[in-house]
């Protein structure tokens, strides 16, 4: 295909007899061509002197444009150092030229001149460093270093910043570079002598690329973006910059660095530091502090470059000016601060790239997202037009007519119509952005009693959270919406008292006051929370970041089961950087999806049984996707896994499917040795030693208070022989102990024992001996006499917390589950679940109808009271006084129109209950 017939558009020239002079050598070519030459030199000088001098050069390779972009590209890659200054600004003439006619013309895309514009740049600053350092090595200046390591430019490398770090140089832009180099070459006494080295290449670099010379220049380099560039040297080592940035680095430097990209030089030593500062400019948590940090940088630009006021278009700044260029970029990039360091997919280094993934991933609205997209093209191209007329570093539109008459004419439209539309897209863009960073100037003012809370919130400046002079800013402008929130509870005061507990417990308070002043709804929400569940409130109080899961945009979608838990955590666990960053990082996600169950359990979208099931999966998929990380932590140490490796048993309420929101996990690791006496690795084990101490690190795993608090507690005595028994219990013994020497308790913990993790082939073993077991156990009446007597002395222990204990007393959640395993013990049945074991028992003929119905009445109520009162409070209900919040979720999830109504419910249900254990085992009184 023919330039020609790629061209869809053209300027109008704006001086006439230059543009025809220039057209003249190109009779040849079509008039498309002919009238795209003219009116390009016609509206700008600089086209036209470049015509004059490379013209000749361009007839020959029009037609083949992106072939002569890459021809350049090489031939500047083998300049030698003496040829450079003059080659590489022949290159920068030529490609400026070709790609300011494709430009103009329509044949390659804003993408596509941005691109080649950013590759000449690379390749001028690779060749340059390459050619110098050599230089420097041929001297004897860089100690240890040989000729072959100028390929590598010796382990210096160039950071491309800014728009050249995501390819989108505009024409005339100058070129931000950090440059580093990786010390680890070299000897510690020669570091010294390495980075001497290093300045002079960076300076002769600058020096070669900027210099204007008859033949012009090459890029405009700019070395102000390193680490404190009043006082470091040119070129830095990458340790010195990774100090900097962990130490004292700045939200506007995390933001430069979203467009980082190693570009010249020891490319892989360059990746490898933008590698180590992942954490830096990517953090863990939702990050809305960095909302504020942006806006504030808005204004100290348009302060310092005089750009505030209303638009104009004469003299407007299309980089930095309301509406501009910078806004557009500072939008996608606060977003992208915001939720990149929890979506990798967000970490774009390109504006419209950006744009489009925030848009995928539900930050931007999709429309909103399109309309940025289209003003940033338009005010890129409208920028290059600007810079194209005389080679000038400047984004001001023209102050006088005739210069914006001219700039029509470049773009080819008519005057009064550029003004018009350039106007339109400025003002949006401004309503848009700025409805972001700044979205009500207005702080609301506190309703109600003007003393409502005093004597409480007096104390809150006292708290941790608010210990720093930012936070208070913050909480000062969040304080009124809270307070009002508070006064629209049922109960003020509660609400009050609730919040006062939150608020006490954070460790910091500018990134939570930050999120909640983005986010409204999340007021709201706390305000619920604490007005409701002062328990859950509390949790917040130490878990925090569990907010950012609320912003992720599928917080109240449906439950995507264990299955597809599993594999996020997974893909979480292997993201992460090292053992303890896994274990953190699992630590971070379960709680976010244990505050999610809360919050829906809270709100009615599930009930209590469904929340049950949840945060049983929730605990399964941990298990799953943990115990290979602390297996493969263990390898590392003592080697594979004997034989055929390990499984965790879930045991107790984990193994039949449902657990309350402070639930501990029981479990049991199972092995198979398989004869083999010990593990082969750097410091092996015996095989029986060796899974004790896989055990114990992943009780660990699960247990350890670490920065993001602890997993889960466990509990490992239901394990064979109890707590006397070891803690991991051999396969090639498990069977023979169940037939021949477990307790009557044992084989009732087996009814709902689970394989949640390990070895799939040993578990499907372990499921096979464990429904044998179950089968050849049943029928043996002798189980009711053993269970009527642990009745009895669960009875003799522990007595019932008042009367909304749901778990303790006769009738109650344990003695029905308990009855359960009974009734599919004797019925040889494999389900777990109580419900299901109680109808076991009925089809069996070991319980009558109306005695499973009242089980499982009972079941289903004590279950729904033990459920909410884990989420309220923390515990049984016992006497608690409860909060309005909290006595209405009752009623909802109970029908009971109050508390007394409840007790009463209870008392009959768990006393029918009861009354049909005891018809089934007896009372016990016969058991000494």
């Amino acid at each position: 295909m023919t330039f020609s017939s790629r061209i869809t558009r053209s300027p109008i020239p704006f001086d006439p007899a230059r543009g025809q002079d220039a057209a003249e050598p190109f009779g040849d070519f079509s008039n498309e061509v002919r009238g795209l030459i003219a009116g390009a030199a016609g509206c700008s000088p600089y086209i036209a002197g470049l015509l004059a001098r490379d013209g000749a050069w361009l007839r020959d390779v029009l037609d083949h444009p992106d072939a002569a972009l890459q021809d350049e590209l090489v031939r500047i890659a083998q300049l030698p150092l003496p040829d450079l200054a003059q080659g590489l600004r022949v290159a920068k003439r030529r490609i400026a030229l070709l790609a300011g006619i494709a430009d103009l013309g329509g044949v390659w895309t804003l993408e596509d001149v941005t691109q080649a514009l950013s590759n000449l740049a690379d390749g001028a600053v690779d060749v340059a460093l390459k050619r110098l350092v050599g230089a420097e090595i041929a001297r004897g200046k860089i100690p240890g270093q040989t000729g072959d390591d100028a390929g590598t430019a010796a382990g210096m490398v160039s950071i491309a910043m800014g728009k050249g770090g995501a390819y989108e140089l505009n024409y005339s832009s100058d070129i931000d570079l950090i440059c580093l180099f990786d010390e680890t070459r070299f000897d510690v006494n020669d570091f010294h002598d390495a980075r001497s080295a290093f300045v002079r290449v960076t300076r002769k670099m600058a020096v070669l690329l900027s210099d204007l010379t008859a033949d012009g220049y090459v890029f405009r380099t700019d070395l102000r973006l390193r680490p404190d560039p009043s006082v470091t040297p040119v070129c830095l080592s990458m340790e010195a910059a990774e100090s900097y940035y962990e130490s004292v680095g700045r939200t506007w430097e995390r933001a430069a660095y979203i467009k980082a990209r190693a570009s010249a030089g020891d490319i892989a030593a360059g990746e490898g530091f933008l590698k180590t500062l992942t954490p830096f400019v990517w953090r863990k948590h939702l990050d809305f502090v960095a909302i504020q940090d942006a806006h504030d940088m808005r204004l100290r630009i348009r302060e310092h470059k005089g750009l505030g006021g209303k638009i104009t278009l004469k003299g407007h700044n299309m980089k930095l000016g309301r509406g501009g260029i910078r806004e557009i970029e500072f939008f996608t990039q606060t977003r992208q601060l915001i939720a990149g360091g929890r979506d990798p997919a967000l970490r774009c280094r390109g504006t419209v790239d950006g744009l489009a993934a925030l848009a995928h991933a539900g930050w931007v609205p999709p429309a909103d997202a399109d309309v940025l997209t289209d003003h940033y093209r338009h005010h890129r191209e409208v920028e290059h037009r600007l810079q194209m007329i005389n080679d000038a570093q400047t984004h001001d539109l023209p102050g006088g007519d005739d210069g914006m008459a001219r700039l029509a004419a470049f773009i080819g439209v008519e005057d009064a119509a550029m003004r018009t539309d350039l106007r339109a897209r400025l003002e949006e863009v401004h309503a848009m952005t700025e409805g972001f960073f700044a979205p009500d100037a207005t702080a609301p003012t506190s309703r109600g009693a003007s003393d409502f809370g005093d004597d409480i919130t007096a104390r809150w400046l006292t708290y941790p959270a608010l210990r720093s002079d930012r936070a208070v800013e913050i909480f000062d402008r969040l304080k009124p919406r809270l307070l009002n929130a508070m006064q629209d509870a049922a109960k003020p005061q509660e609400a009050l008292l609730a919040f006062d507990g939150f608020l006490a417990g954070l460790p910091a308070g500018v990134q939570v006051f930050s999120l909640f002043e983005a986010n409204p709804p999340l007021t709201q929400l706390i305000i619920d929370i604490a007005a409701t569940a002062p328990a859950l409130a509390h949790y917040l109080g130490r878990n925090s970041a569990v907010f950012d899961a609320v912003i992720g945009g599928d917080f109240f979608a449906d439950w995507p089961g264990c299955d597809v838990l599993t594999k996020d955590l997974t893909g979480v666990l292997d993201r992460a950087p090292d053992y303890e960053a896994r274990l953190d990082s699992a630590r971070r996600w379960m709680k976010e999806w244990h505050f999610r169950i809360g919050v829906h359990h809270l709100r009615g979208l599930i009930d209590a049984d469904n929340a049950g099931r949840q945060y049983s999966a929730l605990a399964r998929a941990v298990l799953a996707a943990i115990f290979p990380v602390v297996e493969a932590h263990m390898a590392t140490k003592h080697g594979p896994p004997p034989g055929r490796g390990a499984v965790v048993v879930a045991m107790g309420s984990l193994g039949a499917g449902r657990i309350h929101a402070a639930s501990d996990l029981d479990l049991i690791l199972i092995y198979d040795g398989q004869g083999e006496d010990a593990s082969i690795g750097p410091r092996p084990l015996q095989t029986r030693a060796y899974y004790a101490r896989l055990t114990k690190a992943l009780v660990t795993s699960l247990t350890a208070p670490m920065a993001e608090g602890r997993l889960y507690e466990v509990d490992m005595r239901l394990r064979p022989s109890g707590g006397k028994g070891p803690v991991a219990t051999a396969f090639s013994g498990f069977e023979g102990y169940q037939m021949g020497d477990a307790w009557t308790w044992e084989h009732l913990a087996l009814t709902r024992a689970l394989v949640v993790a390990g070895d799939a082939a040993l578990g499907d073993d372990i499921e096979s001996v464990r429904s044998k077991v179950l089968a050849a156990k049943s029928g043996n009446d002798a189980v009711r006499a053993d269970v009527a007597d642990m009745r009895r002395r669960i009875a003799q222990a522990k007595s019932t917390d008042g009367p909304w204990d749901a778990k303790i007393g006769a009738g109650r959640l344990q003695d029905i589950e308990l009855t359960g395993q009974m009734v599919a013990l004797l019925a040889g049945h494999t389900g777990r679940a109580t419900q299901d074991q109680i109808a076991a028992g009925v089809a069996a003929g070991r319980l009558s109808d109306a005695d499973g119905a009242a089980l499982i009445a009972a079941a289903g109520l004590c279950w729904t009271v033990q459920a909410a009162a884990q989420l309220l409070v923390g515990g049984a209900l016992g006497d608690a006084t409860l909060a309005e919040g909290a006595r209405r979720f009752m009623a909802r999830e109970t029908g009971m129109d109050d508390m007394d109504a409840l007790a009463a419910h209870m008392e009959t249900v768990c006393q029918s209950a009861n009354d049909a254990i005891t018809r089934l085992v007896g009372d016990g009184d016969d058991k000494g």
